[in-house]
């Protein structure tokens, strides 16, 4: 007897061995005034990961949010971030590595001069969606702006919900 499973389209496939992808594959987007290029899905995976690359001006930064069923662990390639891990901040620098297990209410801001440049990884993957769906198109030759309040509409809080992304008590 065999059964036949469908797989997603871009999905890896055992038989098939690993993923390359080379750097223009990445979605590049604007979210709320950073720059995410998503490297790697979790379509791609079957959902195993999402990989992320981020540069986050002087300011940026996601507002505080939790992930109910996925963990997020970031690499931080070059700068200083201020964390927040749950009810704990710190200074993150350039080689460290933070992990935020799912549950936790977490943010990180870019109190430098520079900019800095991270990676994160979702596991399982599917968070990332929410950078390719809801971001915006970058704009050659303009600076990416941090969003307002009103960017926190309903297809926004759709989106949020989709990707696993929730605002904590009191977030607009």
């Amino acid at each position: 007897m065999s059964f036949h499973v469908p797989i997603q389209p871009q999905a890896v496939r055992p038989s098939e061995g690993g993923l390359h992808l080379p750097p223009q594959e990445a979605v590049t987007t604007w979210f709320n005034g950073d720059i995410y290029a998503t490297r790697l899905r979790g379509e791609q995976t079957n959902g195993a990961i999402g990989l992320v690359e981020a540069t986050v001006p002087p300011g940026g930064g996601p507002a505080p949010h939790v992930h109910a069923r996925t963990d997020e662990t970031f690499y931080l390639v070059s700068g200083e971030l201020d964390f927040l891990n749950g009810e704990k901040t710190f200074t993150a620098g350039t080689g460290d590595v933070v992990f935020i297990p799912r549950g936790t209410t977490h943010r990180f801001v870019n109190a430098g001069i520079q900019p800095a440049r991270l990676l994160f990884v979702y596991t399982p993957g599917g968070a990332e969606g929410l950078f390719v769906e809801g971001g915006d198109e970058p704009q050659p030759g303009v600076q990416v702006q941090p969003w307002g309040p009103e960017r926190i509409d309903a297809r926004m809080l759709e989106l949020l919900d989709k990707y696993d992304t929730g605002l904590p008590p009191g977030a607009p």
